[in-house]
């Protein structure tokens, strides 16, 4: 985590900060600190860094060092800031605030927010049958310590048959259970990517992508990807080939938070670059089993792995429940004994409780799996028609699956319109949370894995605020400037 945050880099956080909601009558120290707290809101700004001094923070906004102070006050009062004299302020966390779902930092009086910020469902009802059958199963076990650093053989042999299926012969050896996606990510860094080696990722991508391999201190590079189109394949190869980054990031499944799709033809190019570049590359599958317009997809990128380049992580969060908290890692048999005795030391192993309802959900794939697409392609089509509908100014592509679009806005105020968005009860993860240094000011990620009826009011009230932005960024702009003596 960066313990200090410069002028110039929070500037560039910050972004159109002036632009909010009736702006014309909030002074500008209000509007700077509200910024800041939106910041905090969404976890691009830590807890614990320290801001730049008011001085240089004044210098960079161009405003006065008056105003800085003022906002800074306005923070401390509001319990965002905590400060020493002489020797600093660092951001803070109001008292009784709590991690949301989405893992930003939440008021615990938020029963009524639509959290657009998470794009996973809820549980399927199969769960309540498959964990009594799995706490039925679960003797077996208990004469035992329940440390199982791989994972139950039941559940690897789950999994390696699941990726057999689709065409990429695996064996139980060859997988690592994990608490989760994210955990598989966080191993395979921890094990592959040494302090400031060289990384490439796409941009827009994962925040916790981002988050993961900021921790490992790593050179984060980037391969801009198009809003309609997706990978510019020339591009991205000529990244590879010129960068030969150590370690390169992709997730080729309806992509978060884009939900483009990767041809066969890129994968295939995708794993033999990669072998030429000396680059690992690690496949993020999370949302493989959600094609909702078409039920055959590409091939996965391991199976043109000749040279045990490609490692693939996944888990049961999309299709299943993200509650279940089971992830994997298919690689090598000696990668996965490499990455096992890595994570002895962050948590010895997953719940042996968990790991048995998880085979018993992946045992009912069949079911609950199109269950969970039918449900999603509805969800879809409910926020594509209320979006053309109530925003027709915005644009995007239409995903062909996974559980999110990316909405380009009519300017770049994804951030302020986020702000604006908590203060009517919807939650909204803002473009720049998906790159870097406050870039994609003009996007928004949007999931429809919410309720219908939900989707429509969180439409409507983005709507509302989104008009209300314009009508205020329109009469601001109209003003004429104060002389000040």
């Amino acid at each position: 985590m960066t313990s200090q945050v410069r002028g110039s880099q929070l500037t560039r956080l910050l972004g159109q900060w002036h632009a909010l909601p009736g702006r014309h009558r909030r002074p500008d120290y209000a509007a700077l600190a509200a910024a800041v707290r939106g910041l905090i809101a969404d976890g691009r700004l830590p807890l614990g860094v320290r801001l730049p001094a008011e001085r240089e923070l004044a210098d960079s906004l161009s405003v006065s060092r008056t105003t800085v102070s003022a906002a800074y006050r306005a923070l401390r009062e509001s319990g965002h800031l905590t400060s020493r004299r002489g020797a600093g302020s660092w951001t803070a966390l109001p008292n009784g605030h709590r991690v949301a779902t989405s893992g930003l930092w939440a008021a615990p009086d938020d029963l009524d927010m639509i959290d657009l910020g998470v794009a996973a469902s809820a549980a399927p009802p199969e769960l309540i049958t498959a964990t009594r059958e799995a706490a039925d199963d679960l003797p077996r076990y208990l004469g035992t310590a329940g440390y199982h650093p791989v994972g139950l053989i039941e559940l690897r042999e789950a999994v390696a048959a699941g990726f057999t299926a689709r065409g990429v012969a695996t064996s139980p050896e060859q997988i690592l259970i994990t608490s989760g996606t994210q955990q598989a990510l966080d191993l395979v860094l921890r094990l592959s990517v040494p302090a400031g080696a060289p990384v490439l990722v796409e941009s827009p991508t994962y925040p916790n992508a981002l988050a993961a391999l900021a921790a490992r201190r790593a050179r984060i590079n980037t391969h801009g990807m198009d809003a309609g189109s997706g990978w510019d394949g020339e591009l991205l190869l000529g990244a590879l080939r010129q960068g030969r980054p150590r370690l390169t990031y992709v997730i080729p499944e309806f992509q978060n938070p884009t939900g483009h799709l990767m041809d066969a033809a890129l994968r295939e190019r995708l794993a033999a670059t990669a072998h030429t570049a000396g680059t690992e590359l690690v496949v993020d599958e999370s949302f493989v089993d959600l094609p909702l317009d078409d039920d055959v997809i590409p091939p996965p990128v391991a199976v043109f792995d000749r040279h045990s380049r490609v490692v693939s992580i996944g888990g049961m969060s999309k299709a299943y429940w993200g509650g279940l908290r089971i992830g994997w890692v298919r690689a090598s048999a000696p990668m996965v004994q490499r990455l096992a005795a890595i994570r002895v030391g962050v948590d010895m192993a997953s719940p042996v409780l968990e790991q048995l309802v998880a085979v018993r959900l992946l045992r009912q794939s069949a079911t609950i799996v199109p269950a969970r697409r039918a449900e999603l392609r509805h969800r879809r089509n409910t926020l594509v028609e209320t979006l053309h509908a109530l925003l027709p100014e915005w644009s995007f592509a239409v995903p062909p699956g996974g559980t999110m679009l990316w909405a380009e806005l009519d300017g770049p105020v994804s951030s302020a319109l986020a702000r604006a968005a908590e203060d009517v009860g919807v939650r909204l993860a803002p473009g720049p949370r998906f790159g870097l240094d406050g870039t994609l000011e003009r996007f928004l990620r949007l999931p429809f894995s919410l309720p219908p009826t939900d989707l429509i009011e969180a439409v409507r009230r983005i709507a509302g605020v989104h008009h209300d932005l314009d009508r205020a960024a329109a009469r601001s702009s109209w003003r004429t400037p104060a002389v000040i003596a």
